[in-house]
């Protein structure tokens, strides 16, 4: 049998597990096939490209630290950052007493299109607000939202809009929606894991192991 692999664009609200967690839903009333798991986590209040499967080693390509495989996210955050706070993001802050890999991170002209979310994002009227991509090659607890407090930015709407080469807008998903994908885009998954940025330790041949496939390693950043 073919391994299994599935996109979901992960509502807010939502736990990457497929039973509910601390009030919160999990997957299984998205998701109905049985034997997939998530390669990595979105928090409850992050939003975006979730890829679940059963292929051990493709989970272990996308979660395991080691390979440095790239994740992108449109983040919105409080006030503009200047070009100081935009360099400390690339070059690495210190969260929970380890620094940062380095990152690319670029300040978006203009606020991503995306679908409203359930809940309405708390903004301060006297506070503007900007939106930023970040791409990262680890996948530490809650870093993103960690990153840009460590500027004096914090993060009031995450969505994950691509791993790898697959990209969220391009899968045509809607929050809620999920679809098999197929080999093109698979190939698009496990591209850019063998090119880390400089600085960015050369990934290792990927190992796979049951407990990768179901989500338990590196969670991903969000």
């Amino acid at each position: 049998m073919k391994p299994r692999v599935l996109a979901l664009s992960k509502p807010w609200g939502h736990v990457s597990r497929f039973t509910p967690e601390a009030g919160h839903p999990g997957l299984a009333d998205l998701v109905p096939v049985r034997g997939v798991y998530p390669a990595g986590r979105l928090d409850h209040d992050s939003e975006g490209l979730l890829v679940l499967t059963d292929d051990a080693a493709l989970a272990a390509l996308l979660t395991d630290p080691r390979h440095g495989h790239p994740r992108t996210y449109w983040v919105e955050v409080e006030r503009a950052p200047d070009a100081g706070a935009l360099r400390a993001l690339e070059h690495g802050v210190v969260v929970q007493g380890r620094r940062t890999r380095p990152a690319r991170v670029r300040l978006l002209r203009e606020p991503p299109a995306l679908p409203p979310r359930p809940a309405p994002v708390r903004v301060r009227k006297s506070v503007p607000t900007a939106w930023l991509e970040i791409e990262l090659r680890e996948g530490r607890n809650r870093q993103v939202r960690r990153m840009t407090a460590a500027v004096g930015h914090p993060t009031l709407r995450l969505v994950r809009v691509a791993v790898g080469g697959l990209r969220l807008l391009e899968l045509g998903l809607s929050p809620g929606e999920w679809r098999a994908l197929g080999p093109r885009e698979i190939a698009a998954l496990r591209r850019r894991s063998a090119a880390p940025r400089p600085g960015v330790p050369a990934p290792r041949a990927p190992h796979g192991s049951r407990r990768a496939a179901r989500g338990r390693g590196s969670s991903g950043a969000r």
